[in-house]
């Protein structure tokens, strides 16, 4: 199998032409926040109506969906997939292992548009509403980055 030539910048452009409503979670949120953390593959949480659009701007970078639209929207997510990986979440709402109810919606409204390269963007949570998408699994790098988090919004608050 011969690698793709994918390119961020090129995928991130893509996505914000294509109209999706796509949030960047998980560690790839916090490297583009600037945090030093590590990750292989990308995290996005859509618009449950956006799945279509936004797997057509995937296309392009020879990324196939591993379940038809209908069957993310049951499942809840789905994966985009060739040498790359992208998780992409696709429920109205997710509750934490905290029991918080965490809705998709509120979290668009209060987004921060973060600049990936001159003329490029990305959509990431609010840095409480991260916080809150790390509390989905709680894992020990879940807490770590919710530890990274909180010091990086005790740095902005200064």
């Amino acid at each position: 199998m011969r690698a793709s030539e994918f390119d961020e910048v090129a995928f991130f452009k893509a996505v914000e032409g294509s109209g999706a409503r796509g949030l960047l979670i998980g560690r790839r949120a916090l490297v583009i926040l600037g945090l030093p953390v590590m990750t292989a593959d990308y995290d996005f949480w859509i618009a449950i109506e956006d799945i279509a659009v936004f797997n057509e701007a995937a296309a392009s970078f020879d990324l196939h969906p591993t379940k038809s639209p209908d069957e993310a929207r049951r499942s809840g997510r789905y994966a985009l997939e060739n040498d790359e990986h992208i998780d992409v979440l696709v429920a109205r709402s997710v509750t934490a292992r905290t029991g918080e109810v965490v809705e998709f919606e509120p979290l668009w409204e209060r987004r921060q548009t973060v600049t990936i390269a001159e003329g490029v963007r990305a959509w990431v949570p609010s840095i409480d509403d991260l916080i809150l998408t790390k509390r989905f699994a709680l894992r020990p790098r879940d807490l770590e980055d919710i530890r990274l988090l909180e010091m990086l919004r005790s740095q902005r608050a200064e």
